[in-house]
């Protein structure tokens, strides 16, 4: 198949619907040059997998220079070796263990419920406007200890950076709002920043203000770029999740049914979403020597574009890959949210996503406390969800119905 013949990822038709793109790609054009984002495109699950676990050093998040640096300015992604494992030292233990089950999980909890409690007794909701879309940038707000009044501005902050991320047309304006971006959220951040260091609590940029590794501690740059980087990927990425997992499981009653009787099944349930309908759809890499993968050889010092989409779907990987299934077989809901995940959506290895189990209690905390609150909760009359989106994707809208419940 010659590239001209591949469904392009910046068509109206992609942007609709990948999943037929994907299968194609997968099946006859595994490796291919897009001349509009200057990348070698890769599908397959192997291949995908490959590039992430990276155990022979071949690839590189150097890409992250241009990608990332313009909006948050040097993140943790853009480290390697020993740089990268220091900080990622000073930022890991907040997101697992004690940290996350004592100080964020009563915040988690919480903010849903105060989200919840202003439509439950309504009997009708949006579950991406009313909740999805605010609830995890209310916790980080709360876990660093922000003014949750400044929600409105977290929020538009976030939705600029995902747009200049997902800019793959390279749309000017697009742009020019990810770089203003940065410049606001330093003024914002980096007074709050000194002002902590000066009077440390028991928040998060608290913890980051005064976390040391081997004689290293963060810059108020560092911490800046971090809590941006937070804000942006654990506010839309969650906010994609919530809405997929309901609209995955509305359109799959018994399997609803199955989860609102075992609230157990809900990990396994995102788990699944992660694989079916996962949040982000492509991450790029940068090849560091020439690489072979299916379908060829990647030059050295070329941008890779990693599609988890389609790599999620593949059918050498998964059975019925096209199926929503969360009682799947092939998928180890144990270890999906760990850097053994079998799904992709976190990536893998040491660039695997440090907020992963942050994201894994958000969302059982809260579905299960969605399904209390709406125990016959159904699409809004008429109404057949439409997930939007190509860098990041999702339903933009999930009206529902249920019957009103007292706060």
């Amino acid at each position: 198949m010659t590239t001209a013949q591949v469904p392009d990822i910046l068509s109206p038709e992609f942007a609709e619907n990948p999943y037929p793109a994907y299968r194609v790609m997968r099946e006859s054009a595994p490796l291919f040059w897009h001349e509009a984002t200057q990348s070698w495109i890769i599908s397959r699950y192997a291949d995908v997998e490959r590039v992430f676990k990276d155990k022979q050093a071949q690839f590189t998040t150097d890409n992250y220079d241009w990608q990332l640096e313009p909006v948050h300015g040097k993140t943790i992604l853009q480290l390697s070796g020993r740089e990268h494992a220091v900080r990622r030292a000073l930022v890991a233990p907040a997101f697992r263990g004690s940290d996350l089950q004592q100080k964020f999980l009563p915040v988690i909890e919480s903010n849903s419920r105060a989200l919840i409690d202003q439509f439950r007794a309504t009997g009708s909701a949006d579950i991406v406007h009313d909740y999805a879309t605010r609830f995890p940038v209310n916790v980080i707000a709360d876990m660093l200890g922000l003014d949750k009044a400044d929600h409105g501005r977290f929020h538009g902050w976030y939705t600029a950076v995902i747009a200049f991320l997902g800019n793959l047309a390279g749309d000017q304006e697009v742009a020019a709002a990810g770089e203003r971006t940065r410049v606001e959220f330093a003024e914002y951040m980096i007074p709050i920043i000194r002002a902590r260091r000066e009077n440390l609590g028991d928040d998060l940029l608290s913890t980051l203000c005064a976390a040391e590794v081997d004689g290293v501690r963060m810059s108020d740059e560092d911490i800046k770029a971090f809590c941006s980087l937070l804000l942006a990927a654990g506010g839309e990425t969650t906010d994609k999740a919530i809405a997929s997992i309901f609209a995955n499981l509305l359109m799959n009653p018994e399997q609803l049914a199955a989860v609102r009787e075992d609230r157990s099944l809900i990990p396994r349930a995102f788990a699944e979403t992660l694989r079916y309908t996962p949040p982000v759809h492509m991450i790029m890499r940068q090849s560091a020597v020439d690489v072979e993968v299916s379908g060829g050889t990647i030059p050295a010092g070329a941008t890779v574009t990693c599609l988890i989409g389609a790599a999620n779907r593949d059918e050498n990987r998964y059975k019925d890959p096209d199926r929503f299934d969360l009682f799947r077989e092939d998928l180890t809901a144990t270890t999906a949210f760990s850097a053994a995940a079998d799904h992709l959506a976190f990536a893998l290895g040491r660039h695997f996503c440090v907020g992963a189990l942050l994201a894994k209690a958000e969302v059982e905390i809260g579905v299960d406390q969605l399904l209390d609150a709406m125990p016959d909760v159904r699409f809004a009359d008429g109404f057949d969800p439409v997930e939007e989106g190509v860098f990041t994707r999702g339903p933009q809208s999930l009206p529902v119905r249920f019957t009103p419940s007292a706060p």
